[in-house]
């Protein structure tokens, strides 16, 4: 006989391109300080600004915003490939710095040539400037200046507006009532409603169903049982 998970048909791997204009940024107190951050623009306390936060918490959708209302540069801080002579010339975005990694003598001239020419710099990271790799001394004293918006952990109302709105992405919409079911008893992180989100679509495909309760208990579950079977 065969069973129901094997009868499943896989679903087309659709592409669901993310709403990144102002307009779709969620206001919630966790990301409030790197909205506020954006919307303040060009009037920044320091030219050079950093959004830190945990991974899937916006920080990218945040800098989407803020290059297209600067018409940044986006830019890898490392030598040979134009990063010091762009940030002479205008605004310069660098995502992800502590995590794709930079050459020092790199961004410490970028960051001069931001200052000389009275433009500006964001940059995105998972941690704090502070806790970047960094081993010149004269760099670290300019990441010490930078302005700093935190993205804090989730709250439930953040939660639930990601949920929203990933699924709104796909087209899809769901009863709020679902929505604070998941809310209540998933991981507390972006990186999750991103994957409970997926998961659900795909499984919802391959079934032919709906989003219902079922299905979303079915997947939470699964993702509780492959935490707890990660070494």
């Amino acid at each position: 006989m065969t069973s129901r998970k094997s009868a499943e048909q896989l679903p087309l791997a659709f592409g669901h391109d993310p709403a990144t204009g102002r307009d779709d940024l969620l206001v919630a107190g966790p990301v409030n300080a790197a909205v506020s951050l954006v919307d303040a623009w060009p009037h920044w306390p320091s030219p050079v600004a950093v959004i830190a936060g945990p991974a899937g918490s916006g920080k990218s959708h945040i800098a989407a915003v803020w290059r297209e209302r600067s018409t940044a540069a986006l830019v890898t801080a490392r030598p040979g490939v134009g990063a010091e002579e762009a940030a002479a010339r205008g605004p310069v975005l660098v995502e992800d710095a502590d995590r794709d990694g930079f050459d020092d003598h790199t961004l410490f001239h970028m960051i001069n040539n931001i200052r000389q020419n009275g433009h500006t710099m964001l940059l995105t990271g998972r941690l704090w400037p502070m806790s970047w790799p960094v081993d010149l001394p004269d760099l670290r004293s300019r990441l010490k200046a930078a302005t700093v918006a935190e993205i804090g952990e989730p709250d439930d109302g953040l939660l639930s507006q990601v949920i929203v709105k990933l699924f709104s992405d796909r087209q899809l919409q769901v009863d709020d009532r679902l929505v604070a079911y998941m809310v209540a008893r998933m991981e507390r992180s972006m990186e999750a409603a991103q994957t409970l989100v997926e998961r659900l679509d795909r499984l919802a495909l391959a079934r032919g169903s709906r989003i219902t309760r079922r299905l979303a208990q079915e997947v939470l579950g699964e993702m509780v049982d492959g935490e707890e079977s990660a070494p």
